[in-house]
């Protein structure tokens, strides 16, 4: 079974890409330096706001989750896992760990990929402003 959704965000000038351990996109407007996950703004999703069907192929211990973001002419594919503890309901923020900790904003845990280690190009385009493109493709394998 396969399950995708599209969530659009902007980045900022404050986008600094270190944390090492997650990456976030939330629907907030603004970011502080503090803020050293966050690599999108002003998203048109949060956690609660996605697929039915993404969400509910994302509860699945065996799907693997591919996210594909893209800005300024850059694009990073990482690949996350599901779990069937996911809730999926918080209303403003999207959040990929490299651990297996759950909470209400996680989409992906067991990532590839944390802020520090995407592409400073990438990191680039986002501190410039560009449009980022969040593309989320769950896959679960058929059977029990």
């Amino acid at each position: 079974m396969k399950a995708r959704d599209i969530v659009r965000a902007r980045g900022h000038p404050l986008v600094q890409g270190t944390h090492r351990t997650t990456f976030e996109v939330t629907r907030d407007e603004t970011l502080t330096p503090s803020g050293d996950c966050i690599i999108g703004i002003g998203a048109n999703k949060g956690a609660a706001d996605l697929d039915p069907g993404l969400k509910a192929a994302l509860r699945d211990d065996r799907t693997v989750l591919t996210t594909r973001l893209s800005a300024g002419g850059e694009t990073v594919e990482v690949r996350s896992r599901g779990s069937a503890a996911f809730t999926l309901d918080h209303p403003a923020d999207l959040v990929w760990r490299q651990s297996g900790f759950v909470s209400d904003r996680t989409v992906g845990i067991r990532s590839d990929r944390v802020a520090a280690t995407l592409p400073r190009e990438f990191i680039a385009a986002l501190r410039r402003g560009e449009e980022l493109v969040v593309e989320l493709e769950a896959e679960t394998p058929e059977g029990p």
